[in-house]
């Protein structure tokens, strides 16, 4: 399993900072380097903190797992891992083993609500893949007749190749004579951590080919392939009403505007709108969605079942909603490490940077939709 570290309130300070400075259009490189920086110094400390206090915690677990035949890391892992004990660390250009790739991918996506809520795929050493329109991939005809229709104009074929997500992992010299277990858990938990910023930020807020990066889910693109923000489509004030009637309404425009594609087509969104909101608003909305059942429980519950997720990179007063496979995001070829020995020399530690092919766009414009959020609540009386 992934390391459970704390995440202090220093480390949560950094996260924010970063995903604030990365949206803000008007920072500059030096600034989100500095921000970029500041973040990777907080993870790695807390992690490696982390590692050293399970460690012995853990070593009786180890040796009972062992007494019953059981290997924590697969035979590959345990060999490749174990290379990188007796090596003094990872090779150059060094690629994970597909194992530890795939348990990244699942601790992403099992840490991270929005992008398994995005579906987020790991299509592995692929990086070509073929896309269909089910609308398009059937003709009707005459039972003996020709058959009709052209279907191969169904398919499409999308590349992930242009792309490159970089994460930088520091590996301290004496994590190493922790054994190949813990440098395989700590440079997972790396890797899940610095990706899953890297990720929302594109998925969320990428501006597209130009600044190769994805296009964000707040993003539009013209015909012209030109990435603008997204313009408001109304505003929400979850106001409270007998029976719901204003959050009910409210929230069906939202269904019903996301119910219609760009090219005015209808789909099918029941269960399967998600509305990703800033921690900030997720209590405010969380408060307008809860009541209390005549037994004393207090139960929250969106109207038509849309699911709510949180991400830092949703601007406070805003929330964004999404179709549930209206958005391809991908991740493709294998963890790649390229290492620099002499940069952290002096701090006793090594630093490598992991790559790996990843990107993300919407279907259409009409793939997500932005809101205003305009929540208010009634000051409590005082007591007399």
């Amino acid at each position: 399993m992934v390391i459970k570290f704390n995440k202090t309130e220093e480390f949560n300070k950094a996260k924010n900072a970063l995903a604030a400075t990365l949206s803000n259009a008007e920072s500059t490189q030096e600034q989100q380097n500095a921000a970029l920086q500041d973040y990777f110094d907080v993870l790695q400390s807390e992690v490696s903190n982390a590692v050293h206090k399970q460690v012995n915690s853990d070593m009786t677990d180890r040796s009972i797992l062992q007494s019953r035949g059981q290997n924590v890391l697969t035979s590959e892992e345990t060999s490749f891992f174990n290379a990188v004990v007796l090596e003094g660390g990872f090779k150059e250009d060094s690629i994970l083993p597909v194992t530890t790739q795939e348990r990244v991918f699942e601790d992403l996506t099992e840490a991270h609500p929005l992008l398994q809520a995005i579906g987020l795929q790991n299509l592995g050493a692929v990086t070509r893949y073929i896309t269909s329109d089910p609308t398009k991939a059937y003709a009707w005809g005459p039972l003996f007749g020709d058959i009709k229709g052209q279907v191969n104009a169904a398919f499409g074929e999308e590349t992930i190749t242009s792309l490159k997500l970089t994460a930088f992992a520091v590996v301290p010299n004496d994590m190493l004579d922790l054994g190949p277990v813990w440098i395989e858990r700590f440079t997972r938990t790396l890797l899940v951590e610095s990706y899953s910023v890297g990720l929302e930020y594109g998925f969320v807020n990428g501006k597209g080919p130009t600044s190769n990066e994805p296009v964000g889910l707040l993003k539009d693109v013209s015909g012209v392939g030109a990435v603008t923000d997204k313009v408001s489509s109304g505003t929400l004030t979850f106001e409270p009403s007998v029976n719901g009637e204003i959050v009910a309404g409210e929230l069906y425009g939202v269904v019903a505007a996301l119910s219609v594609d760009e090219k005015l087509k209808n789909r099918k969104v029941l269960n399967k709108i998600v509305m990703v909101v800033n921690p900030i608003d997720a209590i405010a909305v969380q408060a307008r969605n809860t009541i209390q059942t005549a037994n004393g429980q207090w139960v929250t519950a969106m109207p038509y079942n849309i699911e709510v997720v949180e991400s830092e990179e949703i601007p406070v007063k805003k929330a964004l909603f999404f179709v549930k496979g209206e958005y391809i995001a991908n991740l493709a070829g294998g963890y790649q490490l390229k290492k620099f020995d002499q940069t952290l020399a002096i701090e006793d530690a090594t630093l490598y940077t992991i790559k790996q092919f990843a990107n993300g766009k919407p279907k259409d414009n009409k793939a997500a939709l932005l809101y205003d959020l305009d929540i208010k609540f009634t000051p409590a009386v005082p007591i007399p």
